[in-house]
């Protein structure tokens, strides 16, 4: 049996491929944490340097991704006359009392503002190699600020960011429109900020993974 035919349930085809084609399997916690993750559980990974804790903690988020932009692809039952999918209409604005579609989907907090980057851009391979409509961007103190203005009013699926900048966030007045629709929050290499963390999504529901170093 094949990794294709043995995770097809849980792996979707083009993961399971992007495995094969590097001569890798997953390892059996970035499989549970996945399942817990489909399961809306929240989760505490800890695992050694090297462990694959990094791709634990996002291949929820590149599987839920990965699957909403199969399914807007499809042909819409809403068509136009011509024979057209009839474009989604989404609105941006800003401000409190104005309702947007869209918001980040995945905000990952990083102690280090240059290991939000160093993951970003391992994580830009994977994304890139198994052709996923997904953007993932980096928001820290020296993102330019014509980017940082940008990114809250087309913010990225999946945004890698420091403490400092998500207080900002969250004193901004797009807070709301930014991660009132995010479905995960996830930390790694950060103890304290990670207990508060899951306390805090526990009760708002909203699933948080962290991976912890072991030294």
């Amino acid at each position: 049996m094949t990794l294709l035919d043995r995770n097809a349930p849980l792996l979707p085809e083009p993961f399971a491929r992007w495995f094969v084609s590097r001569g890798w399997l997953p390892r059996a916690h970035q499989l549970d944490l996945l399942a817990k993750a489909q399961a809306g559980a929240s989760v505490l990974l800890i695992a050694p340097t090297g462990g694959g804790k990094t791709l634990a903690g996002f291949l929820p988020s590149l599987v839920e991704l990965s699957a909403v932009a199969s399914r807007e692809r499809r042909p819409s039952a809403l068509a136009s006359p011509g024979g057209e999918a009839a474009p989604q209409r989404q609105l941006y604005s800003i401000g409190r009392d104005v309702r947007r579609e869209g918001g980040l989907h995945t905000l990952y907090i990083s102690p280090l503002k240059a290991l939000a980057v160093d993951i970003a851009r391992n994580l830009e391979a994977p994304i890139a190699e198994m052709g996923l409509p997904i953007r993932i961007e980096t928001r820290t103190g020296d993102t330019p600020a014509s980017k940082r203005q940008r990114q809250r009013r087309d913010p990225p699926d999946m945004l890698l960011t420091t403490p400092e900048q998500l207080a900002l966030l969250l004193a901004s007045a797009d807070a709301p429109y930014l991660l009132g629709g995010s479905s995960t929050l996830f930390s790694t290499n950060c103890m304290h900020w990670s207990r508060r963390s899951a306390a805090n999504c526990s009760r708002s529901g909203l699933p948080a993974y962290s991976g912890l170093r072991l030294r």
